[in-house]
């Protein structure tokens, strides 16, 4: 068995490929209220944080309050997008059929709701692999950046927090990997390798092939 005790997956571009599809409505509807953000852009200020987190920053924009059908109509768009768009990340369900022979244990942990991880990973045929091990941002005082997702999942496995892996595609949730004292390996398919490094990540990797050899190779 590998040293690594306990894999702690994110969820939104790691899990699923939903990035660019909500950030893509994300930036829609920002438009919509007279803020146009590049791609780049919205993935340096928006992408791996939570929706309150994303909320004050475009109030502070704005310098006014959100319209108060924002957020709704956020999921809204989004839900009906991913419906018709969302997919497994390339390669992730041979990455756990690996860590699956090899016996380690893995969870998610994600700044999004319990209710559109279980969705998202409904719909992409990832949510019996994480019955009773989805951590969300509805558990903890607080979300990505701060470390206390990670740290649930690792009481919960009963795992010291240097004994988990956490794989991350943002540097908001590098942080919180390294502020839980975990080891962090970047995904960095859509994300910058330096932004990811920058942050503190052990190693990246573009590709969910690399995986398992980075997890089973830790000492």
């Amino acid at each position: 068995m590998s040293a690594c005790q306990l894999v702690i997956f994110d969820c939104d571009g790691v899990l699923v490929d939903s990035e660019l599809i909500t950030t893509r409505v994300f930036a829609e509807m920002l438009g919509e209220l007279g803020m146009h953000f590049t791609l780049p852009e919205m993935f340096d200020r928006f992408v791996g944080r939570s929706m309150k987190q994303c909320c004050e920053s475009i109030a502070q924009l704005l310098q006014r309050p959100m319209p108060a059908e924002f957020v709704g109509q956020f999921h809204s768009r989004a839900a009906a997008a991913l419906g018709a768009e969302l997919k497994a990340v390339a390669g992730i369900e041979a990455a756990l059929d690996l860590l699956d022979a090899h016996r380690v244990p893995y969870c998610v942990a994600s700044n999004g709701t319990r209710e559109k991880m279980r969705l998202t990973l409904s719909h992409t045929g990832l949510l019996p692999r994480f019955e009773g091990r989805r951590f969300s941002i509805d558990q903890v005082a607080q979300g990505k950046p701060a470390p206390d997702l990670f740290l649930l999942a690792a009481r919960t496995f009963d795992v010291a927090p240097a004994r988990c892996c956490v794989i991350e595609d943002t540097p908001t949730g590098t942080t919180a990997g390294v502020t839980a004292g975990m080891r962090v390996y970047g995904y960095c398919a859509l994300t910058p390798a330096q932004l990811m490094t920058s942050a503190g990540a052990h190693r990246t990797f573009t590709s969910m092939s690399e995986l398992p050899a980075l997890i089973l190779d830790y000492s």
